[in-house]
């Protein structure tokens, strides 16, 4: 899970597999797979590394359990 923020300083966890889109319009705006939008105050570029890192973590764990 990946931790953002709302526009009302909202703090949540968001599942990074349930993201199909993220655009900044200029507001950061995620799109759900199931058609959800969320608007947050991190940036694209932010997001974008917290799935990254996300990503790393989860990767790492699965290579070492081999």
């Amino acid at each position: 899970m990946i931790e953002l923020t709302k526009l009302n300083d909202k703090i949540f966890m968001l599942n990074p597999d349930l993201i199909e889109t993220v655009e900044e319009t200029p507001d950061t705006v995620i799109t759900l797979v199931s058609g959800k939008k969320i608007i947050v105050k991190e940036s694209r570029q932010e997001v974008k590394n917290l799935v990254i890192s996300y990503r790393k973590i989860i990767f790492s764990r699965m290579f070492e359990e081999d």
